[in-house]
């Protein structure tokens, strides 16, 4: 028997806050456990791991009914609770995918002991613990409030008394992730769910972003910085965040027990995803409607079974469709889940998602036979089914109305769909099947006021075609949220009319034809590459992307017309040839429209059949395939299973990412030049600039634009909207209808203007306050005055440096930046030192922003360039090695390497001894001579450092040699650092895992913490191990 449905309503309204008096964060942390027993949780008063392991046992021979004898307990307790060789990653694993556990006791009897009831919740145990003392670990720590569920530590609360900046709570999980968490059994490492507050702000988020944070992988989306932090709300949107609503509403039992064992994800790439409050109200809706028409059968095949959820583009609806689809298969009396598409490339795309979220959870239809079995099948595996509203269509046109599946309680969920289609789609449906619902997920709804005038007149609007709404998240909720980036845009004017009409009012040939004047291509052509760089920031914001090194982003370019995309794709090919400097990686990708843009502001389709395209455009689209075969070496084509591995390949290298690891930048395009592929369903977090040359109106433009505002890091704030046409009246109406009247000054940058006057007073500010001619910084007050105001003058720099009249207007030059930058990161350095000594400062809570400070980072070829430069006698020693340490401290890449660097520079003779005589005579006298010898001499120095460190490591650590290199190279390979879980454990010689002390749980620690330094000193200086020092011929260097 399926599990009866429990409601999870993230949703009471905020309550009215007492802010009279002052609280202490020992008072904050009293009144949050007094209303948490107040709430039914029990009250556990141990301090230290005997009583939390004893309090473990009662609770789990409590939940499953029988008691433990001590020998098998411990053994129980050692195999699976508290195995050394796991971390986090497996114990999430086992809570969230496999929280029953087959056990053999000592006398033989098996016995399936439940860690967590996922189908009777409130037989599960709450209670709440303080103050527990962590011993064992590199540090002691003291943690705040802890949340156990049947003994095991699920969610940690970290406060902060009210006034001090939520952030450093974050921050504290992070020093605690690294330095206790792990220690003693290991039982915080079971945490699924963080809390942070300061009493007056709340927000949580799931253990996988604090393990990305802490691992350093800064690349990977899912979660791995402050920013990926949720907000709770209730149901209209509306933020929760005083810490006593919060936990009126969060913490309750039900709330929280649904959100552990039902709105939780633990995806195929091993993080955990924490559904966000609207995606979980969304999804409650939904499970509602079914169990309301599963007592009231007259329901059944009528809008009121169904609804739709109105979520902006980008808020994640995947995951929420997925949710829903996975919950309702498993509601008693539903057979099948049906999630229908509108294009082979959404169905593609969907099932990809759905497989990340679950391997296999999934069944796709390659076409109507594979459809007809997925739907005829009653089979447990086969209950949910992805495929495209032509496959079905067709596959309805062929059925018998009387068959058996048509009788069958089925869920039908719809994703995006375009209005012409499914009104022939909705007419099908309630023609053949009778026990249907309708669910409809769109991010730009249809209304009376932007519904068109063709069609079934009763099935115009999306809720004619699905019933009430059931639930909305506007674009404006999101930006407001931090969910998704607003828009910047930018309006190129190209052509002027005499008598002053607007570019979209003008009609007719003429138009069109200067619309695609050759001259006009060529000019808009050069304005995309000459500020290519400047909006994609190419020219100079590095960062880290999983196991690459990025260089900026990428961008799409959307055309009015095929002829227009073939006429922009070979003229920017063909100017940028002739221009210095690596060529961008440029491909296009169109089939043909079957029928125009629709008047509703609908973007047509092309059609994936690319067999159909007339003869000339095919013959164009296979040169531009073959272009594309010779720069990554693949083999596409326009032949059908061609052109079906090159759109998923073209997909993949606009993403950045092949589904296993994150591809080098020289294997990813800079510029796709499209029609209207890949301008709806189409999620790429590095992709940041559109340029548009085409009226976009309604859905296509709030779809199109959408492409760009994917949250990915602190470097990427804004999706960069350049339209080559005025669309200005059509941005507000798009955001006012689907936004709100006022939603531009949410959605919308400032002007320039107003960013540029703010950033000269905050830089008059500095060299008032801090002049750089005897710079000094008296006292903390003063140090953390300086971090705040350089923080907000490199924010304010990475909104102006993709506006256009920014580089001639700049007042800081590069040398004063490069100072100040080199203060900024000497006190970064020492807020790090004192944190990781445990002292207390009144900077603890300062926020440094080192990915911005990145984008003027130094790299390491910069260095060896000016080497070379000394050798070549084009500088004195003096002013080039001035240069080199100046530029060593400002950058911080190149900080923690600068022992390397000087070691290194010595040995080629930097201080003019006999080294630099030799270095002379090897080298030759030719720069590229000299360029090939500084490069080889430095891979070769490089390598033996490399070695020399592991072999110092193997030694002091007494670690497995072979097995440390193997997992050294395994992780430059997939760029994931270990934590201290299994692939850790393998390098560690034999040592007693449960010996008094733990000392194997230090040791984990302790390698996974060498693998960690060693993987961040090299990872920008090798891409694998053993060294391979070939370099990226596509890295610029300064």
């Amino acid at each position: 028997m399926r599990a009866r449905r429990r409601r999870c309503a993230p949703g009471h309204p905020a309550s009215p806050v007492d802010t009279a008096a002052y609280q202490s964060e020992a008072e904050l942390e009293r009144a949050l456990i007094d209303q948490l027993v107040a709430q039914g949780y029990g009250r556990l008063t141990v301090h230290d791991e005997a009583g939390l392991v004893a309090n473990l046992r009662e609770r789990i021979e409590e939940l499953n009914g029988f008691r433990f004898a001590d020998a098998d307990w411990d053994a129980f307790f050692r195999e699976h609770i508290a195995n050394g060789a796991e971390g986090i990653v497996e114990k999430t694993r086992r809570i969230q995918n496999a929280p029953i556990i087959d056990f053999q006791m000592a006398d033989g009897t098996l016995k399936n002991v439940m860690l967590l009831d996922r189908d009777h919740i409130h037989r599960n145990r709450l209670q709440v613990m303080n103050q527990y003392e962590a011993g064992e670990g590199t540090h002691e720590n003291r943690y705040d409030v802890t949340i156990l569920v049947n003994g095991l530590p699920l969610v940690h609360i970290e406060l902060k008394r009210r006034g001090v900046v939520l952030r450093q709570a974050f921050n504290q999980i992070e020093r605690y992730q690294r330095e206790s968490f792990w220690s003693e059994s290991g039982l915080f490492e079971y945490v699924q769910i963080f809390i942070i507050s300061n009493g007056t702000r709340t927000k949580y988020y799931s253990n996988t972003t604090r393990w990305q944070k802490t691992n350093g992988d800064r690349g990977r989306k899912t979660s791995a910085s402050y920013q990926f932090t949720s907000w709770w709300t209730d149901a209209e949107n509306r933020k929760i965040m005083d810490l006593a609503p919060f936990a009126a509403s969060f913490l309750s039992r039900g709330t929280l027990l649904m959100v552990l064992t039902h709105y939780c994800v633990f995806d195929v790439s091993e993080n955990l995803l924490v559904m966000r409050p609207y995606q979980i109200c969304a999804t409650e809706r939904i499970l509602n409607r079914i169990l309301i028409s599963e007592s009231d059968k007259k329901r059944l095949g009528t809008l009121d079974a169904g609804g739709y959820v109105w979520h902006t583009t980008g808020s994640g609806k995947t995951l929420t469709s997925f949710k829903a689809a996975i919950l309702a298969s498993r509601m008693d009396g539903v057979d099948k889940v049906l999630f229908v598409v509108d294009r082979k490339d959404l169905d593609y795309q969907t099932m990809k998602e759905y497989n990340k979220f679950q391997e296999g959870a999934v069944n796709g239809s390659t076409d109507t036979k594979a459809l007809s079995r997925n739907l005829e099948s009653m089979a447990a595996d086969r209950r949910i089914c992805v495929t495209t509203i032509q496959k079905l269509a067709v596959y309805l046109s062929k059925a018998e109305r009387g068959g058996e599946v048509f009788s069958r309680h089925v869920v039908f969920i719809f994703d995006e769909c375009h209005r012409s289609q499914f009104g022939k789609m909705h007419q099908a449906i309630t023609k053949y099947f009778r026990n249907y619902h309708l669910f409809g997920f769109t991010g730009t709804p249809i209304f009376a006021k932007n519904a068109g005038t063709g069609g079934d007149p009763e099935l115009r609007t999306t809720a004619q075609a699905f019933g009430e709404c059931l639930h909305k998240y506007t674009v404006v909720n999101a930006i407001d949220d931090g969910n998704v980036l607003p828009f910047r845009v930018d309006y190129v004017k190209t052509f002027h009319h005499a008598d002053g009409r607007p570019d979209e009012r003008v009609e007719g040939i003429d138009t069109n034809t200067a619309w695609q004047n050759p001259r006009r291509i060529e000019l808009v052509s050069e304005y995309i590459l000459d500020h290519f760089a400047q909006k994609t920031k190419r020219d100079g914001a590095a960062y880290q992307y999983g196991s690459a090194r990025r260089n900026g982003f990428n961008a799409l370019l959307a055309c009015d017309s095929i002829p227009t995309a073939q006429a922009y794709y070979k003229k920017i090919r063909e100017l940028d040839a002739s221009r210095p400097g690596p060529n961008l990686k440029v491909a296009t990708i169109f089939t043909f429209e079957a029928n125009g843009d629709e008047a509703d502001g609908m973007l047509a389709d092309e059609s994936m059949d690319a067999d159909a395209m007339p003869a000339a455009d095919r013959e164009f689209l296979d040169a531009a395939i073959g272009d594309y075969n010779a720069m990554f070496g693949t083999s596409c084509g326009t032949d059908a299973k061609g052109f079906d591995t090159y759109y998923k390949d073209v997909s993949m290298r606009l993403k950045g990412d092949d589904g296993v690891k994150k591809l080098p930048e020289n294997q990813c395009l800079d510029l796709l030049i499209v029609v209207n592929m890949f301008l709806t369903g189409f999620d790429a977090k590095t992709l940041n600039t559109l340029w548009v040359d085409k009226n976009l109106r309604m859905h296509g433009l709030i779809q199109a634009f959408s492409r760009t505002n994917r949250i990915l890091n602190s470097v990427k704030t804004y999706g960069n909207i350049v339209c080559f046409r005025d669309l200005s009246r059509q941005v507000d109406e798009a955001l006012g209808l689907f936004g709100d009247p006022n939603a531009g000054g949410i959605v919308l940058l400032r002007p320039y203007e107003s960013y540029f006057k703010e950033y000269a007073e905050k830089l008059d500010e500095l060299r008032t306050e801090f002049p750089l001619s005897g710079f000094m910084l008296l006292g903390e007050k003063a140090e953390r005055a300086f971090v705040i105001l350089f923080g907000q003058i490199l924010r304010l720099r990475n909104i102006l440096q993709s506006f256009d009249a920014y580089k001639a207007d700049d007042p800081m030059g590069e040398r004063e930046l490069q100072d100040y930058q080199s203060h900024y990161l000497d006190l970064a350095d020492k807020y790090k030192r004192q944190k990781k000594a445990e002292l207390s400062s009144i900077a603890d809570d300062l926020v440094f922003e080192m990915e911005l400070v990145s984008q003027v980072d130094i790299n390491i070829d910069y260095i060896l360039m000016l080497v070379e430069r000394l050798h070549g006698g084009n500088a004195s020693d003096k002013e080039i090695s001035e240069k080199i340490r100046s530029s060593v401290a400002a950058s911080p890449e190149l900080r923690d390497k600068a022992d390397l660097i000087e070691a290194f520079l010595r040995t080629v003779g930097f201080d003019g001894g006999e080294g630099s005589q030799k270095l002379m005579v090897d080298a030759g006298d030719t720069p590229a001579a000299r360029h090939a010898y500084i490069q080889g001499e430095w891979k070769k120095f490089v390598a033996r450092s490399m070695e020399k460190e592991i072999e110092e490591a193997v030694s002091e650590q007494n670690l497995k040699p072979q097995e440390t290199r193997e997992l050294i190279s395994e992780t430059f390979e997939t760029g994931s650092v270990p934590d201290q879980g299994v692939s850790v454990g393998k390098i560690i010689k034999p040592v007693s895992r449960f010996a008094k002390g733990n000392p194997y749980g230090a040791k984990r620690e302790a390698a996974a913490a060498f693998i960690l330094a060693f993987y961040n000193k090299y990872r920008s200086l090798t891409r694998s191990y053993p060294a391979d020092l070939e370099y990226d011929a596509d890295k610029p260097t300064k």
